[in-house]
């Protein structure tokens, strides 16, 4: 067997990816992945799982088919084959995560070639570049479960039906030719001590600037800004800022509160990515209409001519539960549209 180390220079890495230790490339949000090229007759990835809850897979496409690796639960590195009995090649693989840092952090070894495999070189990466701050939807949560389109979700669903691959975000990057960093969460919320995640403790005001920042896996850690320079920002927060109370339209004190800590990170991001577009939406998720209105006050409130409202057709009545695959194929189609419809400009 041929073993190549995650860190060689002939594979790509694409996300919010922790390379300190370059023999553990570790995987902590949704769709960021590992990229080769190769010509040899088998494959398979060495990885090693950081469980949390419910199922963890890898997700890959080879060739252009894509597959999954589900994840021992237990700790400690593994190989998991992806294809054997390949023709010699060349052949195309990305490995990436399908589910968000709050089922689980997964660090990638390296890929384990047949005997007298080697990489090739890549093609050079997209000059596009999009990153998007979002919740469960923008991360793919249950968008495989088909078989409940427009329709709540399938009970105890836990991660099976999860897929990055098919997000509306990841969608969206794929339809215009750019790299996606999908700094994604499930349940997150714009403020502390409210939406889903990590208990109700975190919010985007505590995690938009951090690599590692599940408490479930130790202590934050700052991300570099330096190592990513979008010419998109997508904001797709708002489907879980109403839990545990629906306060967009009954308190406006709290309104203001949130629309102000929401600008602050926009304007954070701004001050660190002064040539991007940001894009500000909600998804077709039902939520109550208040927190659209709620958007566009504040966009309109920025007057920041680089800071932009975008609304889906059918925002926030699409479905009740999580979208499925058409429904984030429907969404990624609108938005490639909207940031289409400004020309090449914005990617210069």
């Amino acid at each position: 067997m041929t073993e190549i180390a995650a860190d060689h220079p002939l594979l790509r890495h694409e996300g919010r990816i922790d390379l300190a230790n370059p023999r553990e490339v570790e995987l902590i949000y949704a769709g960021s992945s590992v990229r080769a090229r190769f010509v040899g007759t088998s494959i398979a990835v060495r990885a090693s799982n950081r469980h949390h809850k419910f199922e963890n897979a890898l997700g890959y496409v080879l060739d252009g088919i894509e597959g999954k690796i589900v994840l021992d639960e237990a700790p400690g590195p593994r190989v998991y084959p992806i294809a054997e009995g390949l023709g010699q090649g060349p052949h195309e693989l990305v490995v990436f995560k399908r589910t968000d840092g709050e089922l689980h952090y997964c660090a990638i070894h390296a890929l384990i070639l047949s005997d007298g495999a080697r990489l090739l070189a890549l093609p050079q990466p997209p000059e596009r570049r999009i990153e998007c701050y979002g919740d469960s939807v923008c991360s793919g949560e249950v968008v495989e479960a088909n078989d409940y389109l427009a329709a709540k979700d399938p009970e105890d669903h836990g991660g099976r039906y999860s897929n990055s691959w098919r997000s509306f975000s990841m969608l969206t990057a794929r339809e215009l030719g750019a790299e996606l960093h999908n700094n994604a969460q499930g349940g997150i919320a714009v403020l502390d001590g409210t939406g889903f995640f990590a208990n109700r403790t975190l919010g985007l005001v505590s995690t938009w600037d951090k690599l590692r920042y599940n408490p479930a896996f130790g202590p934050a850690t700052e991300w570099d800004f330096s190592r990513f320079d979008p010419h998109v920002v997508i904001m797709a927060l708002g489907q879980n800022d109403s839990k545990p109370d629906d306060y967009i339209d009954a308190d406006p004190a709290r309104r203001a509160l949130w629309k102000e800590a929401y600008a602050g990170v926009i304007k954070s991001l701004r001050a660190k990515r002064p040539r991007a577009l940001f894009v500000v939406l909600t998804t077709i998720m039902n939520h109550e209409p208040g927190w659209d209105a709620a958007l566009d006050e504040m966009v309109a409130d920025l007057a920041d001519p680089k800071v932009v409202r975008f609304r889906f057709t059918r925002v926030g009545v699409g479905t009740p539960g999580h979208p499925r695959v058409a429904e984030q194929e429907e969404m990624a189609t609108e938005l490639a549209a909207f940031l289409s419809s400004f020309g090449p400009g914005i990617w210069e």
